[in-house]
């Protein structure tokens, strides 16, 4: 997978992002979930040593809504 976000079959966007090590993808996993909580956004997170990979899309619709893409672009701030 690329560095840059993927709509997939457009329904869903999806990332993977790398770190060093677990404790800085737990530290990013953290932010992401906490700013989840806030927007009542709740994105797939899945956690790995050196990795996490987040998956949105909007469960009311089943699909892509404006805010999928404007709550990436804020996980992207989170780094």
């Amino acid at each position: 997978m690329s560095n840059e976000w993927q709509v997939i079959e457009e329904h869903h966007l999806e990332k993977e992002y790398s770190f060093r090590n677990f404790r800085h993808a737990l530290d990013f996993t953290i932010k992401v979930g906490e700013m989840a909580e806030d927007q009542g956004h709740h994105p797939d997170i899945f956690l790995a040593w050196g990795k996490v990979r987040l998956t949105i899309w909007t469960h009311k619709i089943d699909g892509l809504t404006e805010s999928d893409f404007i709550f990436a672009a804020k996980a992207d701030q989170e780094l």
